[in-house]
């Protein structure tokens, strides 16, 4: 059977890897030897499943350092078994010092719920953001262009999600139990492949609420800074 473009194009992935694995080798002797031997991250990584959003490369990380949960439009949802699986190890087996809500401006999965058209199941996974649109539309509608307004709701949503990690009972035991755990909320910038910090950082259950008014009612969201 002759070789097909897909075909191709898979082994130069395996090709990919290889030399990938040669290089990390190369400039770090006995790296996978001990990557083997233990996991130790200190961050968790909540982000977009956004393929142009690799969440080890754009923070300088590599493989063991950051442990990876991702979705469309980076939603931490309290009936999302899988999120709070990964949240659950993280904390409790791992015992991450950081969990990192990223999403991205420019984000599909916002962009669709800001939209009035049929998904299918999509629609049923993009609800709660849907309802933050409704909720914050007035500082949504205020910015003078559509993808601004999608910006102002990727930021909004970020800092709802960081909300609902807080809200969980996995951090709220943490904190109860002088574990030492920040949640915090970041967003990307595809277009410059920068971070922003959206300064929505919490270590403790009693300041949660006004860290994150303080963060929703910032003028960042008025996308001024960019």
């Amino acid at each position: 059977m002759p070789e097909t473009e897909e075909q191709a194009f898979l082994e130069g992935l395996f090709d990919n890897n290889r030399a990938w694995a040669k290089r990390i080798e190369e400039q770090n002797p006995g790296f996978f030897d001990r990557l083997a031997r233990q996991q130790a991250p200190r961050v968790l990584w909540i982000g977009c499943s956004d393929s142009r959003v690799p969440a080890n490369e754009i923070i300088g990380m590599l493989p063991g350092e950051v442990f990876v949960h991702r979705n469309v439009a980076n939603q931490v949802m309290l009936v999302d078994f899988n999120c709070l699986a990964v949240l659950q190890y993280a904390v409790e087996a791992l015992r991450v010092r950081h969990v990192i809500v990223c999403g991205h401006y420019g984000c599909g999965g916002v962009k669709a719920s800001l939209k009035n058209h049929e998904l299918g199941l999509l629609d049923n996974w993009l609800h709660d953001i849907a309802a933050l649109g409704r909720r914050y539309e007035e500082m949504i509608v205020a910015q003078p262009h559509k993808a601004q307004q999608v910006d102002a709701l990727c930021e909004i949503n970020v800092i709802e999600q960081v909300r609902n990690v807080c809200e969980t009972s996995i951090v709220r035991q943490a904190w109860r139990r002088g574990q030492e755990l920040s949640i915090h909320g970041w967003i990307y910038g595809i277009q410059d492949g920068l971070l922003h910090d959206l300064h929505v950082s919490v270590s403790e259950v009693k300041v949660v609420e006004k860290t994150l008014a303080d963060a929703i009612a910032a003028p960042r969201l008025k996308n001024k800074e960019r």
